[in-house]
């Protein structure tokens, strides 16, 4: 992925590897009336089409060639074919749509549809007393073996997944868990479920559905099904997995029923995605999502193709030899050839070195311009998470301030506007545009407004310079105070000592010389502070405190760093304190010359200190009882996370407009997600959740209530922001037990309006999906909300040649 975001797939159930070691956080839940909540989705915009349209060639079968191999990068190869276990990854779910059952589909609206190659019919047949559904199974749909599918599979998994069998090391059973019987119907093409309680979202289950042998046995289940198949039943069968080469090949399945698959073989490549553009004009892929910087490589090269430039051409236009001007040339040609041999061999290393750079990217261009760009949104959306678990941000007002002070169709723009994709932020976080269950609820939390924001920090006690205010309460001269101001002191003297032994030590003659007309700060204190830029001021309580007051009332300050590159910073905090005579004047004229060696101001032991005044800066800054308002902002740094970086500094910059500082902080790409989201060391990040066309089953964990686990623990599921309240859990849970679709659906909105309210989570756009494929393949690309239709994939057939077809 060219953003770093939660894993895909859908959520987890509640186990204790969700259990993160965190205290309870108290999250209240007053944040606008049930009322309003309640009538946040105005009009039926069930019917609202999707963001952006399928962009994936698609074409008649009789115009696909029969035959050929794709070629399609993968992130990496898949630790697990089981995609029901905890690591399993987009590479499993690759594997399971071509090779095993999908009973359900998603169309191009991201709705789920009937898929006749396993399923004749399946409807709920009963409802009282309980809920029963009957599947009637395609006649033809076996298993790679030969064997039906049947109701023993269909009972396998169930018992796998229903949660009863903790030898089972399943990730989730979302529904699973409320069946309470699977029985063979009238005959063997008959399977009926019957509930124990009602499930909205039973055309969830059994996709994709393992063959008995996979989920017969905790073994067969936990080891067995990480390497291997024993069946399958798709339009592919799983040749092999050659760790070595790092494909994954998958073949036509000779016992399938359906329509034959269009190509010969698909083998899935792991190719990480800063070395697609490489490998593309490589040509060792067919097929790969690509990042921005790949993409416009590729539009780039296609330009130069229609413009009638060659690759050698497009390199000297834009690539490695565009720097190279006349003059240049017939000055490094000279001193390649001239007397001077060390000179001459240099430069004759640069220029063939040069030479080898345009030639790779002449050939790459030239390649390159055989692919096109499909693009599209994802089915997922990238948000803004908060943590409320503790700090500023487990009050809601900072939340709601923070939420508020984001323009959040400024940030899908800048992503998305370069792309040509529309650039609508969404308005729900359980659906997108164009599915059943998508209603623009964010008029419940509302929309950018500064003064809103700025409102809502006052009314939570964030106000200008409270960085500088004790806390209600706290008497000056308390014998705390006088301790720690004693003890500080004392510090600060064995210091100065240190540095004055060392510079004593270490000066030359001339030094000492030089010292000995510099006026001595034997016997004196130094007046100054923490210079902006050392104690980081954009952390949490490192924001200027109230000063130590002495017994004569004077102010005792740390000594100055000697830092000459800091006396400007010091000058002008100087010139603030300045009242024209006395020591403080003098104090300011000192620290104005930078020969003096230690910025700072010197006076003679015993003369009070003036008052320390913050500068403008502190002033304005947002703080609460002595603590500035600092929040951590946590990003990936890796290469292909550099839109999510941009994103997250256009967010710094509208934080700041109403007074939030940020701390951002850079780390891997590895431990993004696992060591700072999932365990909550952040305040603030951005990350991405997937779609679902379940959203009562599979939302639910995401935004769950945290509650506390018996060892003491947070559990919060999928939570990450760990924000939730009891009745987003009721709506939820009322959702995914009726079985009237409207009513569902109704549900889920009302939850979702109560999610913005809590501001937990900001969805701020839907991801881009950018797709290199070959010009002459069909089928395939940027499917959008859909899921591929494996067996149609393929390349197109020659038109200038009649009667014949061609092989790739």
């Amino acid at each position: 992925m060219s953003q770093i975001g939660a894993p895909r797939g859908r959520t987890c159930s509640r186990s204790p590897r969700s259990r993160t070691l965190r205290s309870v956080a108290t999250l209240t839940s007053a944040v606008l009336a049930v009322t309003v909540l309640a009538g946040c989705s105005s009009g039926d915009e069930a019917d609202e089409a999707p963001a952006a349209a399928q962009d994936n060639a698609p074409a008649a079968r009789d115009r696909v060639a029969d035959g050929g191999t794709l070629r399609w990068a993968v992130d990496a190869l898949p630790s697990t074919l089981n995609t029901f276990q905890a690591d399993a990854d987009g590479t499993t779910s690759r594997i399971a749509g071509a090779v095993l059952p999908a009973l359900y589909t998603l169309d191009e609206r991201g709705r789920p549809r009937l898929n006749p190659d396993y399923l004749e019919s399946a409807q709920v047949v009963e409802t009282e007393p309980k809920q029963v559904v009957l599947y009637k199974l395609n006649q033809q749909a076996v298993w790679s073996d030969g064997r039906e599918i049947g109701a023993a599979d269909f009972v396998a998994q169930w018992r796998a997944l229903s949660g009863r069998d903790t030898a089972y090391w399943t990730a989730r059973n979302s529904g699973y868990e409320r069946i309470e019987k699977i029985e063979r119907g009238k005959n063997d093409l008959e399977v009926r479920v019957t509930f124990a309680k009602p499930y909205a979202d039973w055309q969830s289950l059994f996709t994709p559905l393992y063959p008995k042998q996979v989920m017969g046995s905790p073994n067969a289940f936990n080891d067995g099904a990480r390497t291997s198949l024993k069946a399958t039943a798709g339009p592919f069968l799983l040749k092999t997995i050659d760790r070595k080469s790092g494909d994954v090949t998958l073949t036509r399945n000779p016992r399938w029923w359906g329509q034959q698959a269009k190509l010969d073989s698909l083998v899935l490549k792991a190719v990480p995605r800063a070395d697609r553009t490489a490998a593309l004009a490589a040509g060792s892929l067919d097929l790969a999502e690509i990042d921005r910087s790949a993409a416009e490589r590729i539009a780039l090269a296609l330009r130069d193709a229609r413009a009638g430039r060659n690759g050698a051409q497009a390199a000297l236009a834009h690539g490695p030899g565009s720097a190279i001007t006349p003059s240049k040339a017939l000055r490094s040609w000279a001193l390649a050839h001239g007397s001077d041999d060390e000179k001459a061999a240099e430069v004759t290393a640069a220029r063939k070195k040069n030479q080898e750079a345009i030639e790779r990217y002449a050939n790459a261009q030239d390649a390159l311009a055989k692919f096109v760009v499909r693009k599209s949104l994802e089915p997922a959306y990238t948000q803004l998470s908060l943590n409320g678990e503790s700090g500023p941000l487990a009050d809601e007002r900072v939340r709601r301030a923070v939420a508020r002070a984001i323009n959040r169709q400024e940030l899908a723009e800048s992503v998305l506007r370069p792309l040509g994709l529309p650039a609508k932020p969404p308005g729900s976080h359980l659906a997108l545009a164009g599915q059943a269950a998508y209603a623009d609820s964010s008029d419940a939390l509302g929309g950018q407004d500064t003064k809103e924001a700025q409102a809502l920090l006052a009314d939570a006690g964030w106000v200008p310079g409270g960085a500088l205010r004790k806390p209600p309460g706290t008497k000056a001269g308390s014998e705390a105070e006088k301790k720690e101001a004693e003890k500080k002191k004392e510090t600060e003297k064995k210091e100065t000592e240190k540095k004055a032994e060392k510079k004593k030590g270490e000066g030359s003659t001339d030094a000492k010389k030089q010292a000995s007309d510099t006026a001595s700060d034997e016997g004196l204190y130094i007046v100054g502070d923490d210079k902006p830029g050392d104690s980081g001021d954009d952390r949490p309580g490192d924001s200027p405190a109230a000063p130590a007051a002495g017994a004569n009332g004077g102010t005792v300050l740390a000594p100055a760093p000697d830092a000459a590159g800091q006396s400007a910073a010091l000058l002008a905090r100087a010139e603030a304190l300045d009242t024209g005579t006395g020591s403080a004047a003098r104090a300011a004229q000192s620290a104005a010359k930078p020969d003096k060696g230690v910025a700072g101001a010197y006076a003679p032991r015993g003369t009070a200190a003036p008052v320390t005044v913050p500068d403008a800066s502190q002033a304005k800054a947002l703080g609460k009882d002595g603590k500035a308002l600092s929040l951590r902002f946590v990003l990936p740094s890796g290469p292909g996370s550099e839109s999510l970086r941009a994103v997250g500094d256009r967010i710094v910059r509208m934080l700041d407009a109403v007074g939030i500082r940020t701390e951002v902080t850079k780390v891997s790409d590895d431990s993004f997600f696992k060591d700072h989201v999932a365990s909550g060391d952040y305040d603030l990040a951005l990350y991405s959740w997937p779609a679902s066309a379940f959203p009562a089953t599979d939302a639910r964990p995401i935004f769950a209530k945290p509650e506390p686990a018996s060892d003491g623990s947070l559990l919060v599921e999928q939570n990450y922001s760990r924000v939730g309240t009891d009745r987003i859990d009721q709506l939820f849970d009322q959702a995914a037990g009726t079985l009237d679709e409207d009513e569902a659906r109704e549900l889920v909105r009302q939850a979702d309006a109560r999610i913005w309210a809590a501001a937990g989570s900001i969805p701020l756009y839907q991801r881009p999906q950018l797709v290199a494929a070959r010009a002459d393949l069909v089928n395939a690309g940027a499917w959008g909300l859909a899921a591929p239709r494996y067996q149609d994939i393929g390349f197109k057939k020659p038109e200038t040649t009649k009667g014949t077809e061609r092989n790739h």
